[in-house]
């Protein structure tokens, strides 16, 4: 069983429902999901917020986070988390904001991508830093991530 397939027959056994909210994985982890026959019981939308001015309108980012952090923050990813949790009304939210590359700055390097997490029980928010094993790599090593937090929460709480 693929970790998208463990996810969607946890989420179904459990009867919630799970949004996404990405940006460097444009989409990745809703169609990880959806890819899953029956996943419609667990997933009705996702969110693909590439650009500041689109996560505030949409989920409600804070200006002045995005201003202070930089989108690739954990506090921005907990926004997201937290935003896109209260719109879709889902049962768990996961959030991807990172650097995929190529390109980086000093305080941000290629490959950094923050996770968040937010259901009833709260909102977790981490950073791994993937390095620069190139863009495709960062992508998909985030949305089996962003899974592996879903599945771990669902184990746990649910």
């Amino acid at each position: 069983m693929t970790l998208a397939a463990d996810v969607v027959a946890l989420a179904i056994r459990a009867k919630v429902k799970i949004t996404s909210v990405e940006s460097c994985t444009g989409g990745m982890i809703s169609a990880a999901l959806t890819d899953i026959a029956g996943s419609s019981a667990m997933f009705e939308q996702g969110f693909v917020t590439y650009s500041n001015a689109v996560k505030t309108k949409m989920l409600g980012v804070s200006e002045e986070t995005l201003q202070v952090h930089g989108a690739v923050s954990e506090p921005v990813a907990c926004e997201m988390a937290s935003g896109a949790l209260m719109v879709s009304g889902a049962d768990i939210a996961v959030s991807v904001s990172g650097i995929a590359g190529p390109g980086a700055s000093e305080s941000k390097p290629e490959g950094r991508v923050c996770f968040g997490v937010a259901s009833a029980q709260g909102v977790y928010c981490e950073t791994l830093e993937f390095g620069t094993i190139g863009r495709a790599e960062v992508r998909k090593a985030s949305t089996d991530h962003a899974l592996e937090l879903i599945s771990d929460l669902l184990k746990r709480d649910y």
